[in-house]
């Protein structure tokens, strides 16, 4: 039974975790639709740090403060990475579904102190190489044929044809792999499922199958390397092993493209059914830059992210946090925190938003700019080649993807004058 929150009742957890008691379950339709209201009765029943379970029960605190959340991120050394630190292995199935997110790889999402910092600088070195203008030009030729194959029918459905084929293709060029091929649309998938597993798919398996994939690229570039952020970091001074080079190719990979397809479905939503922009969206660049920014406060693609775990006994939010407890960032609660918004003016067009994560851990130099390439590239290519192109549904009809930790549509279908080739 549900209250008018959309909270699920509290749950009684097992009795080994009393500090739980109340929590609420982090599943279910109640994120589909509006997950703000969720995050709002979280905050009013629990304050700025929630207890939650997470799959089959997992206990963990979700924090929904925007200042808890960036406290959180800014002190290592009190929420650090290492998920070996975690107080709940014991309790955690093999084929737990969140085991790609959890479990210690030697990543660089797992790293500390100046391990974290010689890790990243790595792949801050290999991006930043990276010509800006140069990426927006292939996100343009990428665009091109995508739309291409749907421009003559007068209608698509974006998310498969067009928003998320267009960042991963853009993103496995970049690390030196062919933008076509079934090779390139199995990762899709897989990384896909690994990231926001759906009814019947194994997120274990297809984790696998994305650093096997990952595995053979590295293979490849070390026997013949190219102008790519594989081979940059292949050649990189502080020499690091095959594993960890594929590890954080799979970090680079799914951060270019499940959320940046999030972010620009969620973009193009926001243009096609926000009435702010419906007199620009023809060509609209500025309405673009708007709505992009708006999209990073407000339905950012990263809702949550299984962030960090207590080095030792501590207190957050007026909670008793003990060592070892899984601390869940809460991104997008955190961003609409009626603390930094209390006229509920969220989505002013500045930067202060959580969206890219905050301090050590936040994504490497220049991954957001990048991600602002893509996004802002697909965006207005297709508003470009298809001027009047509006929503082939009622908003309301739209649905979310039902997932805890991304924000996207499931479909978002469109239809458009034909264009004749």
């Amino acid at each position: 039974m549900n209250d008018t929150t959309g909270l699920s009742s509290p749950t009684v957890p097992p009795a080994a975790c009393p500090a739980y008691e109340g929590a609420v379950r982090l599943s279910g339709t109640e994120f589909q639709q509006s997950p703000a209201e969720l995050y709002r009765g979280l905050r009013r029943r629990h304050g700025a740090v929630a207890p939650v379970l997470l799959d089959g029960d997992v206990p963990a605190w979700l924090v929904l403060g925007y200042a808890e959340v960036s406290y959180v991120t800014a002190h290592d050394d009190l929420f650090a990475r290492d998920s070996r630190r975690w107080n709940q292995w014991d309790t955690v199935p093999a084929d737990w579904p969140l085991l790609p997110f959890v479990g210690h790889q030697p990543s660089v999402l797992f790293t500390e102190g100046a391990a974290h910092q010689m890790r990243a600088g790595v792949i801050t070195e290999a991006l930043e190489v990276i010509d800006q203008f140069e990426l927006a030009q292939r996100c343009r030729g990428i665009a091109g044929p995508l739309i291409d194959a749907f421009a003559g029918s007068g209608r698509a459905e974006l998310m498969s044809a067009y928003v998320h084929a267009l960042p991963m293709r853009a993103a496995v060029q970049m690390c030196g792999m062919p933008a076509g091929g079934a090779d390139t649309e199995d990762l899709v998938r897989d990384l896909r499922i690994s990231l926001d597993a759906g009814p019947g798919d194994d997120p274990v398996a297809a984790y696998g199958r994305v650093q096997e994939r990952i595995r053979r690229l590295v293979d490849e570039k070390r026997t013949a390397p190219g102008p790519d952020v594989t081979s940059r970091m292949l050649r990189h001074p502080a020499g690091l092993t095959e594993e960890e080079i594929v590890q954080d190719l799979v970090s680079v990979i799914a951060a270019a493209q499940q959320p940046t397809a999030n972010w620009i479905g969620n973009t193009l939503r926001l243009l096609l059914t926000d009435d702010r922009f419906a007199l620009n969206v023809s060509g609209g660049r500025l309405s673009v830059g708007q709505a992009l920014g708006e999209v990073l406060w407000l339905d950012t693609p990263t809702q949550n992210f299984i962030g960090r775990f207590a080095a030792r006994d501590t207190t957050l939010g007026g909670r008793r946090i003990r060592a070892g407890d899984m601390v869940v960032l809460g991104l997008a609660a955190a961003n609409t925190d009626p603390q930094i918004w209390p006229e509920g003016h969220a989505g002013e067009e500045n930067s202060a938003h959580l969206s890219f994560g905050n301090g050590e851990h936040r994504c490497p130099y220049p991954a957001p700019l990048l991600a602002d390439v893509i996004a802002r590239t697909a965006v207005e290519t297709l508003l470009e080649r298809l001027p009047d192109v509006v929503l082939a549904v009622e908003p309301e009809e739209l649905s979310w993807r039902p997932s805890v930790w991304m924000r996207g549509l499931t479909a978002l279908p469109v239809r458009f004058s034909p264009v004749v080739q």
